[in-house]
């Protein structure tokens, strides 16, 4: 009993340090007919729905950032009328490595999410 305690810990320790490269989301298509303004709307509102706090730092440029306990990334989002990307900018406490290009696979299902609420936002313009 005692050995399978000690094999279900350890499985579940080191499921939660899974690392997996960086998926940066590049040249995702909006609608035809949005406007800056309201491309910057959805996404802003997608990210702020799902916990990101979202700040436009210039013209077709918003980061986002997101704190879940002692977790943080950060994304840098270019967007114009004709589409957008989500790209990694910094993190806390997430595994990342520089030379590997990896992060906690948490990261990637995290910016899945956001890139499915952006296009849900999107697709109501």
């Amino acid at each position: 009993m005692l050995m399978l305690l000690v094999i279900t810990v350890s499985v579940i320790g080191l499921g939660g340090c899974r690392t997996a490269p960086i998926r940066d989301l590049d040249a995702r298509p909006i609608p035809p007919g949005a406007t800056l303004p309201q491309v910057s709307k959805a996404i802003q509102g997608a990210g702020n729905s799902l916990g990101w706090a979202m700040q436009e730092t210039g013209p077709g440029m918003i980061v986002g950032t997101i704190v879940l306990r002692d977790h943080m990334a950060k994304v840098e989002i270019p967007f114009s009328t004709s589409s957008y990307s989500i790209r990694y900018s910094s993190s806390t406490n997430l595994k990342y490595n520089d030379e590997k290009q990896t992060i906690h696979s948490n990261y990637n299902s995290w910016i899945a999410n956001l890139d499915n609420q952006i296009r849900a936002n999107l697709s109501m313009l």
